[in-house]
């Protein structure tokens, strides 16, 4: 039933973007926390399930998702200067609030992901992503 409820809530939060677009309003994240919550039916009972936070640029800069016993989980983004900067940095934190992974991102001339390195929480660096982008001629 939790699973159903999460995925409306994904549903409607997809949604969004489309619903206002098709009424000529646009999204403003500007300082923006959005509460998810899941609602039992038969109770009533409201769930807190996720929270999003934006800063007053717009961008995600965290998110805590929930459990029936608390924080599942917490992610913190940190971004490059200015509007446009790009996220450098993603550090994990479990239940008890400790840090558990970092990742940090490097991007390419293009404003792509290049390289996003893994660390635990000590700093050792765990894996190496190297992302590549093909594009085809049709």
């Amino acid at each position: 039933m939790k699973k159903l409820l999460t995925l409306i809530a994904l549903v409607f939060a997809l949604a969004a973007p489309a619903i206002a677009q098709n009424t000529g309003q646009k999204i403003n994240k500007k300082n923006l926390v959005i509460k998810e919550w899941n609602t039992d039916p038969r109770s009533g009972k409201k769930v807190l399930d996720r929270v999003t936070t934006y800063n007053s640029d717009g961008k995600k800069v965290e998110e805590i998702e929930y459990g029936s016993e608390g924080q599942k989980w917490r992610k913190r983004y940190e971004y490059g200067p200015g509007a446009d900067g790009k996220c450098l940095k993603e550090s994990v934190y479990d239940e008890r609030n400790r840090l558990n992974t970092v990742k940090k991102y490097e991007y390419n001339e293009f404003g792509r992901k290049k390289t996003q390195y893994n660390y635990n929480a000590k700093g050792k660096l765990l894996t190496v992503k190297v992302f590549e982008y093909i594009t085809e001629d049709v």
